[in-house]
């Protein structure tokens, strides 16, 4: 069976491809990546010698069509994004012209193709936008707030669509917040990079933006493992929630990994981290996907927490072993 990830070497995707071989053996991996990313796949250094890498970019439909006959994969995981929800106020032509674009090309290449894989379009609660009632059901209207949660919308219809007209096997999952070690620019990874960078001397003072919104979290194994059950059990044409137990604001989380600090840790808003608008509330119900498939997270909040921490550790001090080679 061949698995086709696109955005391999990203955060997700590469979490994503060391759960597929690492417990999925009977699965050969495939994973897109862009010519400009090609080179840097730090990310895949547990499962790089495993895995089949095709230079593509999404944004390219005959690159894009030429994958698709050479790979023929049995199932496709599209994970690929400009996923930065703060910068896609700066820069949103850019963000909706590669999600969406981007999109349709995979799309449309496996329809001219004639394959029949079952894919996973891999969305966010950001579609929902400011939602009026919690938790949050797979029929909350969606009334996005950010050009890139309208790019996340228009993926989740374009979906839709090519399930309904041509009766293409796609499943779309809303992946609720998660802790991503892989990813510096989600505020739980970018406190606890700073909090690291503190306790190393490195930094004064961690910034954040608001501290009010309020996330449920799930660990990022969790949410790999996931994301193959819903390909595995979800019915096509149908769109789920998937997310963890654990509900607090972003003020909490902070105050947790301030707690578990080595140092004091000191802390200011930074008007810059602040979105010109935001998607404050997202809980949500995971009946319909546990309902499906069975499935239940394996990490408590807490182990999740220390892998998120350690990982940054860890990141900090190669930079402070490069900046004592350097002096």
């Amino acid at each position: 069976m061949k698995a086709l990830i696109t955005g391999i070497g990203g955060s997700g995707g590469s979490y994503l491809a060391d759960y597929l071989v690492a417990h999925q053996p009977q699965v050969e991996v495939h994973g897109i990546t862009r010519w400009h990313s090609a080179t840097t796949l730090a990310n895949l250094a547990e499962c790089r010698g495993r895995v089949h890498l095709h230079e593509c970019d999404l944004g390219d439909f005959v690159s894009v069509l030429e994958v698709m006959q050479k790979v023929k994969p049995d199932m496709i995981f599209h994970l690929a994004s400009h996923a930065n929800v703060r910068t896609s106020f700066i820069t949103p032509l850019a963000v909706l012209q590669n999600n969406i674009g981007g999109t349709a090309n995979l799309l449309e290449a496996v329809r001219v193709t004639g394959l029949s894989p079952r894919i996973q379009l891999c969305s966010t609660p950001e579609v929902y936008g400011k939602v009026a009632k919690i938790p949050i059901t797979e029929d909350a209207p969606m009334n996005p707030v950010s050009p890139y949660a309208v790019s996340k919308a228009a993926q989740d219809l374009l979906g839709y669509a090519y399930f309904s007209a041509y009766q293409m096997p796609i499943i779309r999952t809303r992946m609720f917040t998660y802790l991503n070690p892989r990813r510096a620019d989600l505020f739980a990874t970018s406190f606890a990079l700073q909090v690291a960078r503190i306790e190393r001397g490195l930094q004064a003072e961690l910034l954040h933006g608001n501290l009010e919104s309020t996330r449920t979290y799930i660990d990022v194994r969790d949410a790999v493992e996931a994301y193959w059950v819903a390909i595995e059990k979800c019915v096509p044409g149908e769109a789920y929630n998937i997310g963890g137990s654990t509900t607090k604001t972003v003020g909490e989380f902070l105050e947790i990994l301030k707690a578990k600090s080595r140092a004091p840790i000191p802390s200011r808003v930074d008007p810059r981290l602040l979105r010109p608008a935001d998607a404050t509330l997202q809980i949500p119900s995971m009946e319909k996907f546990v309902k499906a498939t069975g499935w239940r997270p394996k990490y408590s909040f807490e182990q999740s927490v220390e892998h998120l921490l350690q990982h940054c550790r860890a990141v900090v001090d190669r930079e402070v072993e490069a900046l004592a080679v350097k002096i």
